[in-house]
């Protein structure tokens, strides 16, 4: 944590303000132009394939971030509405700086994978949004289809599951492209879970010589 302080005081001033809103919006464009002009084929023009970035396409270590977060017209406003209040609500939380540099080393988790896989997406990197929205307003109630009020918690937690059933069966490429897309998600959470994990064994281990002595 010291260290994020000292990097904001030395460059917290490249932090781009409200970048889920950029992010998004390239989103919109991407999807819009790939459901009017299909034949543009923007979006593959912008996928992160290490094979072109090979040849000299290096735009795509950047803009696979604006690959669209649905495919279908009606929950693609939805879903961008959702990341926008997630990216504003973790900037609150952060402020800038942290939430660039937060949703800076899943992109670079992202990028790790593709070196691996030749090939990288932004699906987890969402994930890992979503995650850390879930941790700080896990009582935030979504309208699934909707029309069904469902918390944040439970829906991060389903995730959660189902990332994990794709750790154990999923192929080598999607283990690795999950692991490494969050990269942040641990980074900054992780001594959290740590220090509580450690609390929680030791009040077993307490429990136990308790009970232990009593009998």
């Amino acid at each position: 944590m010291d260290l994020l302080k000292k990097l904001e005081r030395k460059i917290g001033r490249l932090a781009i303000s409200h970048l889920m809103y950029y992010i998004c919006g390239g989103m919109l464009i991407v999807f819009l132009t790939d459901y009017l002009l299909p034949q543009v084929g923007l979006g593959s023009l912008l996928a992160l394939d290490l094979s072109r970035v090979g040849q000299g396409e290096v735009w795509r270590l950047i803009t696979f971030v604006f690959s669209p977060v649905d495919t279908s017209p009606l929950w693609i406003l939805f879903s961008l509405y959702l990341y926008c209040l997630i990216g504003e609500s973790l900037e609150r939380e952060w402020g800038s700086f942290r939430f660039c540099l937060f949703y800076l080393t899943g992109m670079f988790g992202a990028i790790l994978a593709a070196l691996f896989t030749g090939y990288g997406v932004n699906t987890y990197l969402n994930l890992s949004l979503f995650l850390a929205f879930a941790f700080f307003y896990p009582d935030f109630q979504l309208m699934l289809f909707f029309f069904i009020p469902v918390k944040v918690k439970y829906l991060a937690a389903a995730d959660v599951v189902l990332m994990v059933y794709s750790l154990v069966v999923g192929s080598w490429s999607t283990r690795i492209a999950i692991i490494f897309s969050l990269l942040n998600v641990v980074l900054y959470f992780g001594g959290y879970f740590l220090k509580h994990l450690r609390q929680w064994l030791s009040f077993r281990k307490t429990r136990s010589n308790f009970r232990k002595y009593m009998k």
